[in-house]
């Protein structure tokens, strides 16, 4: 019922100027103690880690790890933070935020703007929070595509002592070229790179931290093939499906639509949907599924998890509705 109130107020600021003032707000009121949302128990096992409920918040919202303990007053099951980069960055110029209420949809050409994994190390190690937290990873713009195995390293080599699992984000369609890593020689170089440095790190440190990786709704039946084969033949831990669309469909004609970037929301709800179910298909269980995109209701998480997902996060469709999202989530899924 807060958030109704707030949202109006929110959404008569700049996007990206509301999305700062609401963590601030988030911060200050978990401070004070009265911003907790209790949620029921719903454990689930996945990648080997025991998750106190199915519903996760996706990467975006929390870039520098700098609202953890907040976030994780509103009854997540787990927090994903990043995407994060080797060295700082400031992204995409402004404006690079955009809603389509009339839709419940939100473009961004963030580009991966961050503080460098090293302050995001630091946000974490002054964390209370002792619960399941992901740490997505990824390229520097300014590295060059054919170099960007080096920045993931750097990435997870930095980040896997201090997290619960590292997504490898190779699917944003605002970091040039990014997306060509999904595919090809590229691909098999990366997973087979970072595997590798995985298990050596698990037995430098004597633990084990999964590795997932991150796709895009915008993939071909081949593309799908592909990617479900390298994920089986270099053993990685799990997916997440799906990442933001470069479709307009379902935003036509209206205002930002034009806007270049990626596309999340509603509107993304059913194409990442048919890309989970497509793995799923393919992976038989055998690589674990983290469903994301376009859940604005407990009902589409359900859908996600009938599609084959574990796991699903929320982000978009948390900013239309407000946190009792996460509540109807948990409660609708199995």
């Amino acid at each position: 019922m807060l958030y109704s109130l707030a949202r109006p107020l929110l959404f008569s600021l700049a996007p990206e100027r509301a999305h700062e003032l609401t963590l601030s707000l988030l911060k200050s009121s978990h401070k004070m103690g009265v911003m907790r949302q209790v949620v029921e128990s719903k454990p689930v096992t996945c990648m080997g880690i025991e998750f106190p409920n199915p519903v996760g918040l996706a990467a975006g919202l929390d870039k520098n790890g700098a609202y953890i303990d907040a976030l994780a007053g509103l009854g997540f099951g787990f927090i994903e933070i990043g995407t994060i980069t080797p060295k700082p960055q400031e992204g995409n110029p402004k404006p690079r935020l955009f809603r389509i209420p009339e839709a419940k949809a939100i473009i961004n050409r963030m580009g991966f703007n961050n503080d460098g994994v090293d302050q995001l190390i630091e946000n974490v190690k002054a964390s209370k929070f002792k619960g399941i937290l992901g740490i997505n990873i990824g390229k520097n713009a300014s590295t060059p595509v054919e170099d960007a195995v080096s920045d993931y390293l750097i990435c997870l080599e930095k980040v896997y002592n201090y997290a619960s699992y590292i997504t490898v984000n190779i699917s944003s369609p605002n970091t040039k070229d990014l997306r060509s890593l999904q595919s090809g020689h590229a691909l098999t170089e990366l997973l087979e790179t970072l595997k590798n440095r995985q298990l050596e790190l698990a037995e430098e440190h004597q633990h084990y931290v999964p590795l997932v990786l991150k796709v895009a709704p915008d993939l071909t039946s081949q593309d799908i093939d592909f990617i479900a084969s390298q994920l089986i033949q270099f053993k990685i831990d799990g997916l997440i499906v799906t990442n933001t669309t470069l479709s307009r469909e379902g935003v036509e004609n209206l205002a930002f639509a034009d806007e270049a970037g990626g596309l999340s929301g509603a509107p993304v709800f059913e194409k990442s949907t048919a890309c989970l179910a497509a793995f799923a298909q393919l992976l038989k269980d055998k690589v674990p599924l983290i469903g994301v995109g376009g859940i604005l209701e407990g009902d589409q998480a359900l859908a996600k998890q009938k599609a084959g997902a574990s796991l699903v996060q929320i982000y978009s469709g948390m900013i239309y509705t407000g946190p009792t999202l996460i509540k109807d989530c948990v409660k609708a899924m199995m």
